[in-house]
């Protein structure tokens, strides 16, 4: 038995590498937000790039809800917070974004569904994000938390030309 034993480690090892590298996803980038050193919200996403020299609106759909990269964006919240006017607990969600030539919506939603496929019924808020022009235009879509307050943190999306950002407070 004991010639066992090192394969086995091996095998274990091999697995755990395996595991390790499935969850490395070189086409997704991360935001994560800390209230706390206990509590705090993070957002996965796929990676978009864009053609500065075309129209933001022929390359992603506008008025209707946009999973960058096929994919809707996760939320996942190790402590209630609240979103425009709605409170939210500790859970797993998904974003939506409503791209639009004036103003986006952010929409999160209670699916946790991955196929990229957009249900309304599963929406908890939709939130008028406010927007500002960016100093250099951006042909990567960039997706960040600025801790800008004492337990608030605000979801920065940024594409194009402008910044597009909505308020997250811990409860």
């Amino acid at each position: 038995m004991n010639r066992l034993a090192p394969f086995a480690i091996i095998f274990v090892f091999i697995g755990f590498a395996g595991i390790t590298y499935a969850q490395d996803n070189p086409s997704g980038g991360t935001a994560t937000c800390n209230f706390d050193e206990e509590k705090q919200l993070v957002v996965n996403y796929q990676h978009v790039a864009i053609s500065l020299k075309k129209p933001l609106s022929i390359q992603v759909p506008s008025g209707k809800p946009w999973t960058p990269g096929g994919k809707p964006m996760t939320l996942f919240a190790n402590t209630p917070f609240q979103v425009g006017s709605r409170n939210l607990e500790v859970g797993a969600y998904t974003l939506f974004v409503i791209t639009g030539s004036k103003q986006w919506t952010l929409i999160v939603s209670r699916s946790t569904d991955m196929t990229g496929a957009y249900d309304s019924a599963q929406d908890l808020v939709r939130v008028p994000m406010d927007s500002g022009e960016l100093p250099s235009p951006e042909a990567d879509l960039n997706v960040a938390f600025e801790h800008v307050a004492p337990g608030q943190c605000n979801l920065r999306i940024d594409l194009e030309k402008y910044g597009h950002f909505a308020i997250f407070q811990k409860k």
